[in-house]
C-alpha cells in the first residue's frame, strides 16, 4: 500500500529544499571568494616583508652580503600568530642568510620577472611562500629573496569573514523556515475548516459546498464536488420517485389479488370460484409484467454512469425479436412486418437491452393499435443506423408526445391494463446507448412512427 502523500509536507519540501540548496551554493562560493580575498591581502603584506628584506642586501667592492641587525631581525620575524622564515642565496655564494630549510620553486620555467606565490610545508605546518629575483647595482650577480609564513592570520580572517557572513544567513534560514511552517499551516487551514464542515454533515445534507472562504485553486474542485452533489440529489430523487410509483402501481394488483383470494374463499362450488380465479391470473399477469420491466428499468440504470458495450448486429436482433412477437400480433389478427439489409449492420450495444427496447415497442404497437392494423420495422443504414417501428393506431396527440418517455405516465382514456413503463424503459435503454429518440405521427390518417437512430460507428 503506498503511503499517503502530505500536501503540507510537499509544500514545505518544495520550498525549503530549493532555499537550502540556494544558501549551500552561497555559502561555497563566499568561502572561495573569502579565501581569495584573504591570500590577496595577506600575500600583499608577505611581498612588503620580502621587498623590506631587499634593502639590506649591499654590495662592496663588488661582492654582496647582507647587514640584518638582530633588532631588525626581531621586528621582522616578529608575529602574535603566524611564524615567518626568509632565505637569502646569492648565484655565486648559495645562502647568505636566513634558514635553508625555506621551499623554493621547484619548476625551472618559473617566470622571475614577477614576484611568484605558492604554498608549501615546513617543519610540518603549511606555509605561504613569496620568491622574488633581486638585480643588485655595481653586480652582475643575481639574489633571490624566499619568504614564507605560517597560514593561522589567513585562517583565523577567513573563519571571522565567514562567520560573519553564515550567521546572519543562518538565522535567516531558521526564521524563514519558522515563516513557511507557520504560513503553510494558516494557509492550508480553510482546507481543514472546509473537510471538517463536510464531515459534519449528515448522509441526507447535500447542500452546495460554500466557497466564500474557498482559495481561487481549490474552486475546481469544490466547483466539481458541488456539481457532482447536484447530479446525486437528482439521482435520489429520482430513484425516491420512482420507488414511490413503483410501491403504488404493485399496492393496486395486490390488491385486487388479495380481494380475489378472500372472494375465491367464500365460494364452495369451483365454478363459482372461476371468475375469481380469472381475475387472480390477470392480477398475477399483471404483476410480473411490471416486475419484468421494474427490473429492466433497474438494469438500464447503470450506477457507476457507465456501461460496456459491445458490436451487435442490429439487423439480425431486430428480425429474431419480430419473429417472437408474431405469435402476439396474430392473435389481434395483426401483420407483423420486417423490412432488414443484406449485410449486417453493427452498432455498440447491449444485445439484451435493445431486444427489451425493441419488445416494448412492439408490444405498445400490439396494444395500442386497431385490429387487423400493420405494425412494419425497419432497419436502415443511411444516413445513420437507425430502427424505427411504425403501426396505423390511433396515434398520440401532440400535447401528450413530451409526457409519453415518463414514467409511470399514462394518457388518460388509454385502452388496456399497461402501468406506464414502456416507453419509459424505451428512453432510458437509448440514452444509455448515446442513441437519438424520435417519435411523430406515421401519416396524415394517424399512427405512431418511433425512430432510434445512433451515431455512425
Amino acid at each position: 500500500m503506498s503511503k499517503q502523500r502530505s500536501l503540507k509536507t510537499e509544500i514545505l519540501l518544495r520550498l525549503a529544499v530549493p532555499l537550502i540548496f540556494f544558501i549551500s551554493i552561497e555559502s561555497v562560493l563566499s568561502y572561495f571568494v573569502t579565501l581569495h580575498h584573504v591570500d590577496v591581502a595577506y600575500d600583499r603584506w608577505l611581498l612588503d616583508s620580502a621587498r623590506s628584506l631587499t634593502q639590506e642586501i649591499k654590495v662592496r667592492k663588488g661582492k654582496i652580503f647582507v647587514e640584518l641587525p638582530p633588532a631588525a631581525l626581531e621586528i621582522f620575524k616578529w608575529d602574535e600568530s603566524d611564524k615567518t622564515y626568509f632565505k637569502i642565496i646569492s648565484e655565486e655564494k648559495g645562502v647568505i642568510a636566513g634558514d635553508k630549510f625555506v621551499p623554493e620553486p621547484l619548476d625551472s620555467k618559473t617566470d622571475w620577472t614577477r614576484p611568484v606565490y605558492f604554498d608549501d610545508e615546513m617543519y610540518g605546518e603549511p606555509v605561504r611562500v613569496v620568491s622574488m629575483l633581486i638585480a643588485p647595482e655595481n653586480t652582475s650577480e643575481k639574489v633571490f629573496v624566499h619568504v614564507a609564513e605560517t597560514l593561522n592570520k589567513r585562517r583565523n580572517m577567513m573563519m571571522d569573514i565567514l562567520l560573519a557572513d553564515l550567521v546572519p544567513q543562518m538565522a535567516l534560514v531558521l526564521l524563514a523556515g519558522i515563516y513557511l511552517v507557520v504560513g503553510v499551516k494558516r494557509g492550508l487551514q480553510p482546507l481543514h475548516t472546509l473537510a471538517d464542515e463536510i464531515a459534519q454533515r449528515s448522509s441526507r445534507d447535500l447542500r452546495p459546498i460554500p466557497e466564500q472562504h474557498v482559495f481561487l485553486e481549490v474552486r475546481a474542485l469544490t466547483d466539481t464536488i458541488n456539481d457532482l452533489l447536484e447530479r446525486l440529489g437528482l439521482a435520489i430523487a429520482t430513484q425516491q420517485r420512482f420507488i414511490a410509483n413503483a410501491a403504488h402501481q404493485l399496492r393496486t394488483p395486490l390488491a385486487g389479488l388479495k380481494l380475489q383470494v378472500e372472494r375465491a374463499q367464500r365460494e364452495q362450488d369451483l365454478s363459482a370460484m372461476k371468475p375469481a380465479l380469472t381475475h387472480i391470473q390477470g392480477c398475477a399477469d399483471r404483476m410480473s409484467h411490471l416486475t419484468t420491466q421494474l427490473l429492466v428499468l433497474a438494469r438500464s440504470e447503470p450506477i457507476n454512469g457507465d456501461y460496456e458495450l459491445r458490436q451487435v448486429d442490429l439487423c439480425k436482433l431486430s428480425k429474431e425479436t419480430c419473429m417472437d412477437w408474431v405469435p402476439k400480433a396474430l392473435q389481434r389478427h395483426m401483420e407483423l412486418g420486417f423490412e432488414g439489409l443484406e449485410k449486417p449492420l453493427y452498432v455498440r450495444g447491449d444485445e439484451i437491452l435493445l431486444q427489451e427496447l425493441l419488445a416494448n415497442l412492439l408490444d405498445n404497437a400490439i396494444c395500442y393499435g386497431h385490429d387487423q392494423g400493420n405494425i412494419m420495422v425497419k432497419v436502415e443504414r443511411y444516413p445513420s443506423p437507425r430502427l424505427s417501428v411504425e403501426d396505423d393506431g390511433s396515434g398520440i396527440p401532440e400535447v401528450e408526445i413530451d409526457r409519453v418517455f415518463e414514467r409511470f405516465y399514462r394518457i388518460p382514456g388509454s385502452p388496456g391494463d399497461g402501468c406506464g413503463l414502456g416507453l419509459a424503459i424505451v428512453k432510458e435503454i437509448a440514452d444509455l446507448h448515446k442513441a437519438q429518440l424520435k417519435l411523430s405521427r406515421a401519416g396524415t390518417a394517424g399512427g405512431t412512427r418511433i425512430e432510434l437512430v445512433f451515431n455512425k460507428p
